[in-house]
């Protein structure tokens, strides 16, 4: 199924995502839920907040929530369908100042949901890519470092395309391109949404 963008690009939905995974998907994040409980887990968010920013000595959780024109914004600028209408994010500080912020999102695998977090610097990069949780019986290479290491320091002016600045894994092509497109989607958001929000809260004056 594919849907045109306002500006006449292509936005493509999940490749193979039914109308019964896809409602499902849906539920699921209109739940705050993060998937059912036989999900092998792997990293708790504290976990992974003190994996992608040890400096940090405290962490803000918010809730941002989607307008209509920012979910147009962040598609067009991600060409990358949001199905979710926020994001829960914790801005990570040391000694009060923003060092970072962290994103947590959700992406399709084949057929079950990836549960993952995207750590970006106050400008926007990427420092890190940890998986949370995987359902899938195969596929699970993409937790592999080499593999997650390739989106650091990729920003939203980035290709962020698979094949192309990001390779793939053989047996994990479909993780592999969603997580893909998802941190492609994660890193517009921020540019379109969250760090406009900081600039206007006055939180990147001091961030470093």
């Amino acid at each position: 199924m594919r849907r045109r963008s306002d500006n006449g690009g292509r936005i493509r939905d999940r490749r193979g995502l039914s109308d019964l995974s896809r409602s499902l998907v849906y539920l699921w994040l209109a739940l705050g839920l993060s998937g059912p409980a036989w999900a092998e887990r792997f990293l708790t968010v504290s976990e992974a907040q003190k994996i992608c920013f040890p400096e940090a000595d405290s962490f803000e959780a918010q809730v941002v929530r989607f307008t209509p024109e920012q979910i147009r914004s962040v598609e067009r600028r991600s060409r990358t369908a949001v199905l979710n209408k926020g994001n829960r994010i914790w801005l990570a500080r040391d000694e009060g100042r923003l060092v970072g912020v962290l994103v947590l999102d959700y992406v399709l695998g084949k057929h079950e949901l990836i549960d993952y977090v995207v750590g970006l610097s106050p400008a926007g990069a990427v420092q890190t890519v940890e998986v949370l949780a995987y359902r899938e019986s195969y596929g699970g290479q993409i937790r592999d470092s080499a593999w997650r290491a390739q989106f650091q320091g990729k920003t939203s002016a980035a290709p962020l395309r698979l094949h192309e600045d990001i390779y793939n894994i053989s047996g994990a092509t479909l993780s592999c391109r969603h997580v893909t497109e998802g941190v492609r989607r994660v890193v517009a958001t921020y540019e379109q949404v969250v760090q406009p929000r900081l600039l206007a809260a006055g939180e990147l004056a001091a961030a470093r």
